[in-house]
């Protein structure tokens, strides 16, 4: 069976969609954690729930806030963003 011609193509597959998903799970990670950097520096600790709410954003979402946080000066513009853009 290891050797049948199926069996490698969906070993295959399944390896690819496994590096795949490894790779965007490893970009949300580290969006995540600069986003969380910046934002605690510019506008200091982040409370639980609201870290809570950014572990949710899609890596997309993740590099919207980080464009955004640039013009937050309060925890209130984080607030403020996040109610926008969650459904």
């Amino acid at each position: 069976m290891r050797e049948s011609v199926i069996y490698q193509e969906i070993r295959s597959d399944g390896l690819l969609e496994g590096r795949q998903l490894g790779l965007e799970e490893g970009r949300k990670n580290e969006a995540l954690l600069l986003v969380t950097r910046v934002l605690t520096r510019r506008i200091g600790p982040i409370a639980p729930p609201i870290q809570e709410q950014i572990q949710t954003l899609s890596v997309e979402e993740l590099e919207d806030l980080g464009e955004a946080l640039l013009d937050f000066s309060s925890a209130s513009d984080l607030t403020n963003w996040l109610n926008e853009h969650q459904p």
